[in-house]
This record gives structure tokens, sequence and C-alpha cells, in this order.
């Protein structure tokens, strides 16, 4: 691949101040079973490439499923006519040393290679897990699957950059589905397909059959739990349902293309302003926020961005101050305001845009019983079942899968529709102790969406236990 891309990036003939190319080749496997029955078993392929050129001062970009130098030119070609035409109403004039800095170097997930991994083992393992969630006749559904994806991306630029990255993804779910008469309640391991990782494949991990068990007891136990209570309270929740938490009133609102307006008419903007880093109160002191794909296994981990910008990472919240966007080069030289290397492309024929990757919650210094303990009454929520947040990511509510009503420092009745709502700021001042290192936990999801034309891209959220307090909490199916 190198040879043929290095080519290229020498022969393509037209007028441009820089050009790149990334090349991806990308080959996943998808796994289902429902009720102990294989649903799907099917593997895809994806291989293709991305010219990106950049013309008085603009981008533009073409993309091709061939490296033929015929295709890459043409390509090419459409990338410059691209940038001409815009140029004549550019918002802002980019500069290839600035922008496009030439970097070399490489990365590598965790495991070195799928080949230990059994088709028909997995199988048997998702059969054997819908059959062991089924603890009762009023499981009337179970589900579980695997998806594996090995991709590998190269970048090169006119200006000598030279990047190899080599991803391997894996994304696990399971869950239940209890029925008694008119009440219907799920239970998921953590949430939908929460469970996505980087060279891990944590079907294996020590403990999955008491979890397994777990997830389809607790499904049966919801049908007679109590209804969450309609209160303002404190309210704690699991690291599974921060992953949501952080990935919507934090990730999206800080995205810079998003604050200058360019997800509008699409997913739009958010309540923060350019100004308000450097000085924004976000949360309480005790919120800290990291940008950081150097996680070791985390699902969105990476060595550089698309633009070949190096990761590293950075508080985007520090003791409860904003500190700086997810934004990538483009739209930090745009802003003005101090960014992150965040320009993803979900594949080849997509340019990269600014997207959240690795946002995690630091630990506090509280182990979950402290916390517990040292409250009368409250309300404990695991596992996002429903979102909604407005356009500006300001006014949000959500609901959970499973929740324990606190009383007296202890966890005590199950509570069933656990929901709740707030504003972000309201929210994240709210927050007034976070669990320590013993309570964080890391998730992601393979299907975060922005974008026109959309991008489905993976993203990682670790957070520990957190405490907020006069939150309103409701109940309802």
């Amino acid at each position: 691949m190198w040879s043929e891309l290095k080519k290229a990036i020498n022969d393509i003939n037209v007028s441009a101040d820089w050009i790149g190319i990334r090349a991806v080749n990308e080959t996943s496997s998808n796994r289902s079973v429902r009720d102990a029955l294989p649903q799907s078993n099917g593997k895809s392929s994806n291989v293709g490439a991305m010219v990106e050129v950049l013309v008085n001062g603009c981008l533009g970009y073409g993309a091709t499923n061939s490296f033929e130098l015929d295709a890459l030119q043409a390509a090419a070609q459409t990338a410059y006519k691209q940038a001409v035409a815009a140029s004549e109403w550019w918002i802002h004039p980019f500069k290839k040393m600035t922008e496009r800095p030439k970097v070399i170097g490489e990365y590598t997930s965790p495991l070195a290679s799928l080949d230990k991994l059994n088709p028909g083992e997995i199988n048997d393992l998702l059969v054997r897990i819908c059959k062991t969630l089924k603890v009762d006749d009023k499981i009337v559904q179970t589900t579980a699957s695997a998806t594996t994806t090995e991709k590998n991306t190269w970048f090169v630029s006119s200006n000598g950059s030279e990047i190899y990255q080599k991803f391997l993804l894996f994304s696990t779910h399971f869950g239940a589905t209890a029925q008694d008469g008119l009440i219907v309640q799920q239970r998921t391991n953590n949430g939908w397909s929460a469970h996505c990782y980087q060279g891990l494949l944590d079907f294996g991990q020590e403990g999955l059959w008491h979890r397994v068990q777990q997830v389809g007891e607790q499904a049966l136990e919801l049908l007679t739990a109590q209804e969450c209570p309609n209160t303002r309270t404190n309210l704690v929740l699991a690291p599974d349902q921060m992953m949501l938490q952080i990935h919507e009133s934090v990730g999206h609102p800080l995205e810079i293309d998003r604050i200058l307006g360019d997800e509008r008419n699409y997913a739009g903007g958010s309540f923060v302003k350019a100004d308000d880093f450097g000085s924004l109160g976000y949360g309480s002191p005790a919120m800290n926020i990291t940008f950081d794909p150097t996680v070791k296994g985390e699902f969105a981990s990476y060595g550089f961005d698309d633009t070949g910008a190096v990761a590293t990472r950075e508080y985007v919240i520090k003791e409860g101050v904003l500190q700086r966007g997810l934004g990538s080069l483009e739209s930090q030289a745009r802003s003005g305001v101090d960014g992150v290397a965040c320009a993803r492309a979900c594949s080849w024929n997509r340019p990269p845009i600014d997207r959240m990757a690795n946002l995690n919650l630091e630990p506090g210094n509280s182990s979950f019983e402290e916390i517990i303990a040292g409250i009368q009454h409250g309300v404990y929520m695991e596992s996002n079942r429903s979102w909604s947040i407005d356009d500006r990511r300001y006014k949000f509510q959500f609901g959970c899968e499973y929740g324990k009503l606190i009383e007296d420092g202890k966890l005590t009745k199950t509570l069933r529709n656990p929901n709740y709502r707030a504003t972000t700021p309201e929210f994240w001042q709210s927050l007034i102790k976070v669990g320590d290192r013993s309570t964080w936990q890391m998730y992601g999801t393979a299907y975060c969406g922005k974008g026109e034309p959309n991008q489905a891209i993976s993203v990682g959220h670790g957070s520990p236990v957190c405490l907020f307090t006069n939150v309103e909490v409701f109940g309802g199916g």
C-alpha cells in the first residue's frame, strides 16, 4: 500500500498547495442470536481512499474505491474543482503548515490479530448466553451479539506525512425482555451494546456467567418492582449511565464546529459560546473531564486523527471550568479556541469533521459504599434506556433500565422506569461526589451520529459512580 500511495502523491497532477491521501481497508464480522437461534452471521469489507487538497486557502475532497493512479487522479481533480469553487466564499483561509503539518508515525491496537477468535466458538457462546438469560418463562425474549472489526488506515501527504494505524474493535451485547400482562421490562448488559473496546473481547472475562444470570434475574425482578417516585432528591448514577450523560451533555455541546454553526440544520448547535472557553463554570469543582485517545483498550483510542494531528490527553473541563473544545486544527484556526486532535471520519468516503473520541470523567476519592452511606434519601440508577436532549444540548431527559431506592445510607427497594431531567449547567453544578478509581469503568458505542452526509463513528467514555444533589427524578414507562 505504501508504494502505491507514495507514487500517487508524487504523480497526481493538480495545481494544489497541498495534497493528502487517506486510504482505508476495513473488515467487519457480525454475529447475533435471538432466543438461542442464530439471526445473522455476516462479514463485510470496505476499501477506498479520500483525496484532500488545499487550494487558495480552501479544502476540497474527492473519494474513490480504487487505488489505481487514474482513479486517485480523478478524485484529486474533483477535490480541486470543489476547493476552487468554494474559494470565492471561504470563511477562513487555511494554511498547509498550520492545519496540515508534516507528521510521521504509527499506532496499533493492543492485540496483534484476530486469528485466535474462532467463529464457531463465538456462536456457541452467544447461544449459551441466550439460554442462561431465560431464567423464567416470563422472560419472553433474549438477545446476544458480537461484532469484530479490523481497520487499517494509511495517510500520506505532499509535505511528507506518513502515518499507519491498525485498529482492532470489539462490540458485544446481551439482554433479556420480561413480560407479565401489560408490564414489559428490559435489562441489558450495561445498556444497549455498551461493551465496546479496542483490542479486547470482553466475553472471555471472569464472572461472565454470573453477570448473564444477573441480567436475566433483574429483568424478572423489574416486573414486580415499584415505580420510581416523582420527587427532587439525591441521584447516584452508575458509570454505564454516566457514559450517556457525558456523551450528550458534554461531548456534543463542546464540538467547535457545532458551536460555529456547522451542524445547526441537522443536529443543532450548542449553548456554549466561543468566548466561554477559559471562564465558563460548566460544573462543580468535582468535575474533571479529559479528552484522551491514549487510554489502552478504550474504544476510540488512536495515535493520530484523520488529518494527521498527534493525539494527546487534554483537560476539556478542569475543576468545573471549561478549558478547551473538541475541535480539529481547522476549527481551532477558525474559532481561535484551543482544541484537540479530533478530526475523524467514519470511512474512506467521508471527510473528517470534529468528533469526540475518548471523553472521560476523572476519578474522585470516594468509594461506592461511602457515597451511598452518606445519603439519607435518594435514587440510584443504572444502564441507559432512553434519551432526549434539545438541539442546543441544554435541556435533557434521560431514562434508565434499573433503579434502587436509597434510604438511610443503604440501597433498599428496586425501582422500575427510573428517569431524571435537568438542564446541563444546573445538573453538572449539582455534582457533589465522584467515585474513586475502584468505581471507574469504561464503555463505548459504535453509533455516534453526526454530519451531512451522516457519519456513525466509535467513541469511548469512562467514568466513576457520581452523586448529584437536588435532581428531579420521576417514573413512568
